[in-house]
Formats: C-alpha cells, sequence, structure tokens
C-alpha cells in the first residue's frame, strides 16, 4: 500500500512539474524580450526628467485571443507623471500578448520602476528638486482590488534614465 501511494505521488509530482515546464511567459519570444521591447519602446519625457521623477507605477491590461490589448487600468502610481509614456509603450505591444489556456480574454498586471542614474557629485540643487518633487507629487490609487487570482503578475520592468544637471 505504501509503495502504491508513494508511486501515485511521485507520478502526480512529474505531472505536475511537466505541467509548470509547458506553460509559457505570456510575451512573445519570453521575459528577456519583454524586457528589451519595454526598454526600446519606453520613452522618457521631458517633463519627468525635468520634474527628476521617480516612483512605481502598477498597470492592469486585458489582452484578447489575438494578444490585442482591449483594456488598460492604473492600479497605483507614485506620480500621475510616470504613466502616459507606459500607456504610449503598451500600445505599441499590442498583438505580442499570449493568452493562457484559450481564454477569450486574459487580465495581466505589471509593475514599472522609474528611477535615475546619480551624478558623481552632491548636489543640492538635485536634492531640492527630488524634494519638492516629492512634496508635489500627484499619486494614483486604485480604490477596488485587483484580482489575483484572474491575472497574471508579470515581472517589474525598470526604467532608468539620465538626468542633466
Amino acid at each position: 500500500m505504501k509503495k502504491t501511494l508513494l508511486s501515485i505521488m511521485i507520478l502526480f509530482q512529474s505531472v505536475y512539474s511537466m505541467a509548470q515546464q509547458q506553460l509559457a511567459f505570456p510575451f512573445q519570444g519570453g521575459k528577456d524580450v519583454m524586457t528589451q521591447f519595454f526598454k526600446d519602446s519606453l520613452t522618457v519625457s521631458p517633463d519627468i526628467i525635468q520634474k527628476k521623477a521617480i516612483g512605481t507605477v502598477f498597470f492592469k491590461f486585458t489582452a484578447d485571443q489575438k494578444g490585442a490589448i482591449t483594456k488598460m487600468i492604473v492600479y497605483y502610481a507614485d506620480d500621475a507623471i510616470l504613466a502616459p509614456p507606459i500607456i504610449e509603450a503598451l500600445k505599441k505591444s499590442n498583438h505580442q500578448w499570449i493568452i493562457p489556456n484559450h481564454e477569450k480574454t486574459h487580465d495581466f498586471i505589471i509593475p514599472f520602476t522609474f528611477g535615475f542614474s546619480l551624478p558623481a557629485t552632491n548636489n543640492l540643487k538635485l536634492q531640492k528638486t527630488l524634494y519638492n518633487n516629492y512634496r508635489n507629487h500627484n499619486p494614483i490609487i486604485a480604490t477596488d482590488q485587483v484580482p489575483l487570482n484572474e491575472a497574471t503578475l508579470l515581472p517589474v520592468v525598470v526604467v532608468s534614465y539620465d538626468i542633466t544637471q
């Protein structure tokens, strides 16, 4: 009886492992291609650079069977100024998304983190600009909950930009 139970458990574990290996990353080409796509497609606006805006933005979007984006929602943004470049980049990603299990639509959650390269020297003007941006930023916070059991959480896309002193 123990051998039979052990054999069944091993069989289930191997089937589960095979199923995990068969799941494709939901962007055509995989995670590295998605990261490179957003690195190439996302353009940091001059306004973001001028304000030295930093922070995180969480987007939820829906893709259809053809991989086209049908709906976008900002669930959280440290500053509203960070959302427009992401919207433009997501629009460029139409027909790149892979829908699991032949669903009609599927929701994805993707976080973006914005930051800039620090200059080599300490700069009081930069510190003042960062402080003013932090004091005056305009966050976006969604009031409804994210249905995690019905959405796929994608890896963080890191957006780094250079500032001029």
